[in-house]
Protein backbone atom coordinates (compact mmCIF):
# COMPACT_ATOMS: atom_id res chain seq x y z
CA UNK A 1 0.00 0.00 0.00
CA UNK A 2 2.58 1.85 1.07
CA UNK A 3 4.50 1.74 -2.50
CA UNK A 4 1.50 2.90 -4.45
CA UNK A 5 1.33 6.03 -2.38
CA UNK A 6 5.15 6.82 -3.23
CA UNK A 7 3.83 5.90 -6.89
CA UNK A 8 1.60 8.10 -7.08
CA UNK A 9 3.62 11.18 -4.93
CA UNK A 10 6.23 10.99 -7.77
CA UNK A 11 3.86 10.73 -10.70
CA UNK A 12 1.89 13.63 -9.44
CA UNK A 13 5.20 15.25 -8.92
CA UNK A 14 6.35 14.45 -12.59
CA UNK A 15 3.32 15.88 -14.05
CA UNK A 16 3.63 19.15 -12.59
CA UNK A 17 7.14 19.34 -13.77
CA UNK A 18 5.67 18.65 -17.34
CA UNK A 19 3.54 21.36 -16.66
CA UNK A 20 5.83 23.80 -15.76
CA UNK A 21 7.67 23.30 -18.91
CA UNK A 22 5.02 23.22 -20.89
CA UNK A 23 4.11 27.05 -19.35
CA UNK A 24 7.65 28.09 -19.45
CA UNK A 25 7.28 27.14 -23.34
CA UNK A 26 3.88 28.51 -23.50
CA UNK A 27 2.92 31.63 -21.93
CA UNK A 28 3.85 34.96 -23.42
CA UNK A 29 5.26 37.20 -21.28
CA UNK A 30 8.29 37.53 -18.78
CA UNK A 31 5.34 36.92 -15.65
CA UNK A 32 3.20 34.47 -16.42
CA UNK A 33 6.24 32.47 -17.44
CA UNK A 34 7.68 32.87 -13.74
CA UNK A 35 4.68 31.98 -12.25
CA UNK A 36 4.40 28.88 -13.55
CA UNK A 37 8.26 28.54 -12.99
CA UNK A 38 7.17 29.30 -8.91
CA UNK A 39 4.33 27.95 -8.41
CA UNK A 40 5.03 23.93 -10.39
CA UNK A 41 8.38 23.76 -8.93
CA UNK A 42 7.47 24.34 -5.54
CA UNK A 43 4.73 21.71 -5.74
CA UNK A 44 6.09 19.29 -8.11
CA UNK A 45 9.94 18.96 -5.80
CA UNK A 46 7.45 18.61 -2.40
CA UNK A 47 5.56 15.66 -4.17
CA UNK A 48 8.66 14.13 -5.21
CA UNK A 49 11.11 14.35 -2.22
CA UNK A 50 7.66 13.73 -0.10
CA UNK A 51 7.72 10.13 -1.52
CA UNK A 52 11.49 9.82 -1.45
CA UNK A 53 11.32 10.36 2.22
CA UNK A 54 8.28 7.88 2.51
CA UNK A 55 10.15 5.65 0.33
CA UNK A 56 13.33 5.62 3.29
CA UNK A 57 10.73 4.44 5.87
CA UNK A 58 10.06 1.48 4.58
CA UNK A 59 13.17 0.02 5.93
CA UNK A 60 12.22 1.74 9.39
CA UNK A 61 15.55 2.33 11.94
CA UNK A 62 16.49 5.72 13.28
CA UNK A 63 19.17 6.34 10.21
CA UNK A 64 16.17 5.98 7.87
CA UNK A 65 14.34 8.03 10.03
CA UNK A 66 17.00 11.08 10.24
CA UNK A 67 17.27 11.26 6.43
CA UNK A 68 13.48 11.05 6.05
CA UNK A 69 13.52 14.15 8.37
CA UNK A 70 16.33 15.57 6.86
CA UNK A 71 14.26 15.46 3.10
CA UNK A 72 11.18 16.85 4.79
CA UNK A 73 13.63 19.91 6.12
CA UNK A 74 14.33 20.44 2.42
CA UNK A 75 10.71 21.06 1.50
CA UNK A 76 10.18 22.86 3.94
CA UNK A 77 13.07 24.96 2.86
CA UNK A 78 11.61 25.07 -0.14
CA UNK A 79 8.13 25.88 0.59
CA UNK A 80 9.62 29.13 2.02
CA UNK A 81 12.62 30.00 -0.63
CA UNK A 82 11.14 29.03 -4.15
CA UNK A 83 8.06 31.73 -3.81
CA UNK A 84 10.18 34.41 -2.06
CA UNK A 85 12.76 33.59 -4.69
CA UNK A 86 10.20 33.77 -7.29
CA UNK A 87 8.95 37.13 -6.62
CA UNK A 88 12.27 38.47 -5.76
CA UNK A 89 13.22 37.56 -9.71
CA UNK A 90 9.83 39.14 -10.70
CA UNK A 91 10.12 42.25 -8.93
CA UNK A 92 13.37 42.98 -10.30
CA UNK A 93 11.74 42.80 -13.88
CA UNK A 94 8.79 45.08 -12.82
CA UNK A 95 11.91 47.38 -11.22
CA UNK A 96 13.63 47.17 -14.89
CA UNK A 97 10.70 47.54 -16.70
CA UNK A 98 9.91 44.19 -17.93
CA UNK A 99 6.75 45.09 -19.75
CA UNK A 100 3.55 42.80 -19.30
CA UNK A 101 1.81 40.98 -21.88
CA UNK A 102 -1.13 42.42 -23.56
CA UNK A 103 -3.47 41.71 -26.67
CA UNK A 104 -2.33 44.35 -28.78
CA UNK A 105 1.63 43.27 -28.83
CA UNK A 106 0.55 40.57 -30.95
CA UNK A 107 1.37 40.30 -34.86
CA UNK A 108 -1.52 40.93 -37.07
CA UNK A 109 -2.51 37.63 -38.70
CA UNK A 110 -2.85 39.53 -42.07
CA UNK A 111 0.55 41.21 -42.01
CA UNK A 112 2.85 39.64 -40.06
CA UNK A 113 4.08 42.36 -38.00
CA UNK A 114 3.25 43.75 -34.62
CA UNK A 115 0.95 46.88 -34.09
Amino acid sequence: MLNIIIVILMLLGLFFFFGTSVGLIHFPDFYSRMHAAGKGDTLSTALILTGLALYHLQDFSLATLLVSLKIMSIVLYIFIASPTATHAIMDAGFESGVKHWSKADQPDKNKGEVK
